[in-house]
């Protein structure tokens, strides 16, 4: 992958858009394109409604790119589905989506993430730092096996 970064002019950043105009259909489609266990349309749309920050990314008038926070609007809050469709990946776009959700958490006592498996060093490489202290309570075998410390 090219490790140039993205032409921002062609692109339009949306913070907080009116979610009605989101094509929540697409949104589930570029879930797929990156492997993420599937959603429904108006599953997703409920839990981007119930989030504090939301980030869509269009190029043009394409959507490429989003994320979002689930947060308690003060003390804890975790970013979620970090999601960059795979033909633009590489190119800076995941850096300036999780810099920009997390720089509207600023004063929050926890900020956290869970990463898709392998992508520890993209994070990493944006200082977050790995917990010591978190844990999971596993959904089933996948999430087991991809987000769990072998026992032993």
């Amino acid at each position: 992958m090219s490790s140039a970064s993205v032409d921002n002019s062609n692109l339009i950043f949306k913070i907080n858009p009116d979610l009605s105009q989101i094509d929540w259909g697409y949104i589930c489609e570029l879930f797929d394109k990156v492997n993420w266990r599937t959603r429904l349309p108006e599953e997703i749309e409920k839990a981007f409604s119930a989030s504090t920050w939301t980030l869509f990314v269009y190029k043009e008038e394409q959507l490429i790119a989003f994320g979002r926070t689930i947060d308690d609007g003060r003390y804890y809050a975790m970013l979620g589905d970090i999601v960059v469709d795979p033909q633009f990946q590489g190119k800076g776009l995941g850096k300036k989506i999780v810099n920009t959700l997390n720089g509207q958490l600023e004063n929050y006592h926890f900020v956290t993430l869970t990463a898709a498996p392998g992508k520890d060093s993209f994070y990493k490489s944006l200082g977050w730092k790995k917990q010591t202290t978190a844990f999971i309570w596993p959904q089933g075998p996948k999430q087991l096996r991809q987000h769990t410390e072998l026992e032993g």
